[in-house]
């Protein structure tokens, strides 16, 4: 089944698309969705509860949507249950303006769409992100951004360890606890403690992409 074309507009205008259930298992569609949307120049934020600080092709997988982050399109390769608790998550989140939520094939949940019709958001199902952007042929202009990520140290002293990496660059799984993982956009506005932490660090005239490498170094 093809989605409608309304999309089309919508899709080309987003920068970016959270791939929610994309984590390591390169067997998963969700996983290979990630690399393949990022090709044609979306913004990927891959999510996964247990592989949060890991990477698929350079990009970094976030454990959750944090506050302060923006979700303009909202893809779900989850079991319907699963769906259903996202979608809950998504309506009970502000935002300025509500995110299109696309249920990949097997994601569907009747209780969770019926919920998205109520509240006017928009939502799509029984078609392939992916898919469709082939078909209708969809790209834009791609964003090159750093990555940023904060663990604990591995000589349990209590300390952290901030890191930057250039854009799709490659880290190998975190083996201690991940306290931040994100881009330079996730840096900027998640209200979380450790991004408002390093903003606050900026020295006068030096930019948040320039303190990030200094505190990495």
């Amino acid at each position: 089944m093809d989605a409608s074309l309304d999309l089309i507009p919508a899709l080309r205008a987003v920068t970016s698309i959270h791939v929610f259930g994309a984590g390591l298992n390169a067997e998963r569609t969700s996983h290979t969705a990630v690399p393949e949307l990022r090709q044609r120049g979306w913004r990927v934020v891959p999510v996964h509860p247990r592989d949060g600080g890991a990477c698929i092709d350079g990009v970094p997988i976030r454990s959750t949507v944090e506050e302060g982050t923006t979700v303009e399109v909202a893809v779900l390769f989850l079991a319907p249950e699963r769906a259903r608790d996202q979608v809950r998550r998504l309506l009970m989140t502000p935002h300025e303006t509500p995110p299109l939520v696309w249920f990949q094939p097997g994601a569907e949940d009747d209780i969770a769409l019926e919920w998205l019709r109520e509240a006017g958001w928009e939502s799509v199902h029984a078609d392939c992100i992916v898919r469709y952007s082939e078909r209708h042929n969809l790209s834009r202009t791609s964003i090159e951004t750093p990555w940023y990520r904060q663990i604990s140290d591995e000589d349990g002293s209590g300390c952290s360890v901030w890191t930057a990496h250039g854009c799709d660059e490659h880290a190998e799984p975190p083996t201690t606890a991940v306290e931040w993982v994100g881009d330079l956009l996730d840096l900027k506005t998640s209200t979380t403690s450790v991004p408002t932490y390093i903003r606050s660090l900026c020295r006068e005239d030096e930019s948040l992409e320039a303190c990030a490498l200094r505190l990495s170094r």
